[in-house]
């Protein structure tokens, strides 16, 4: 199986709460070892006052134990900045490997970009 690279979309989104716009950090591809700078790169390189980012994997089609790892990198490093992550778009097996890593300890898990731009006003 070939690997395919990771693209990370940076978007912005407005949920209509009045908090300013939120960070968007959109996967795509395969989330592994090699997709250190895609993520923790383009997680590094977001404007200081972003304070609210959400993750959407709804485009990954193959996330490993080494991609997890940088993602929790990602949040850890988010949680540390006073920033707060909602994520949205894992499938449900991933969702149940999130969970079971520990992940919701720094974000919450959302069905769609709706549900978790709506999450951040809750």
């Amino acid at each position: 199986m070939q690997e395919k690279s990771t693209q990370v979309k940076q978007d912005e989104v407005q949920c209509g709460d009045g908090g300013g716009p939120i960070t968007v950090l959109r996967f795509a591809g395969d989330i592994t070892s090699a997709s250190q700078t895609a993520v923790l790169g383009t997680y590094q390189a977001l404007p200081a006052d972003a304070r609210r980012i959400l993750l959407d994997f709804s485009k990954v089609e193959y996330l490993n134990s080494s991609g997890i790892a940088l993602v929790i990198q990602l949040m850890i490093a988010a949680s540390k900045h006073g920033q707060t992550i909602k994520t949205f778009g894992l499938t449900p097996h991933f969702q149940k490997v999130f969970t079971m890593v520990g992940i919701t300890k720094y974000t919450s898990l959302h069905a769609d970009e709706q549900t978790a731009c709506a999450a951040f006003t809750a």
